[in-house]
């Protein structure tokens, strides 16, 4: 996360001196002799332009790097959150099957007891009661849904 809040503070850096280097041009743009002040800023910016015609190339290649590297670097980012998200459900899913057996022998599901924390994937950092909360709140809402499949339908609006 850091180097993606890094390239974004260089972006800005970047778009800052662009802007500066602009209104530093433009503050005095008497030197022109057109008497008329849109004259005159147009000659300033053209004068700006082409006076720091190198700078301003750099700084656009600089800014097109850095924003491929935000690109690159969310990415990455989207894809990892979406390999832990799957990880997560894919634990849930084993916690629900794992509580659901242990109900149909009668028997108490305990997540410290049943779900060993060894069995976790290793990116994994989700405590294992937000697991059995989880785990409980599918297997709930699995039997509500047996039992009540009309419910699916939504609500008729209010009128």
């Amino acid at each position: 996360m850091a180097p993606i809040a890094d390239d974004q503070w260089r972006l800005q850096r970047s778009a800052a001196i662009d802007l500066t280097r602009f209104s530093t041009g433009m503050a005095e743009p008497d030197h022109y002799f057109a008497h008329h002040p849109e004259i005159d800023a147009a000659f300033a910016q053209a004068v700006t332009w082409a006076s720091e015609a190198k700078n301003l190339n750099l700084m656009s290649l600089y800014e097109g790097r850095a924003q491929r590297r935000v690109e690159r670097n969310m990415k990455m980012l989207k894809d990892l959150q979406a390999e832990r998200q799957a990880a997560f459900n894919q634990v849930v899913e084993d916690a629900t099957l794992l509580a659901q057996f242990a109900a149909s022998k009668a028997e108490p599901f305990d997540i410290e007891r049943d779900f060993p924390r060894e069995s976790l994937p290793p990116q994994f950092g989700f405590s294992l009661s937000e697991i059995a909360r989880l785990a409980t709140y599918s297997r709930r809402l699995a039997d509500a849904k047996k039992q009540f499949p009309a419910a699916r339908q939504p609500f008729p609006k209010a009128a």
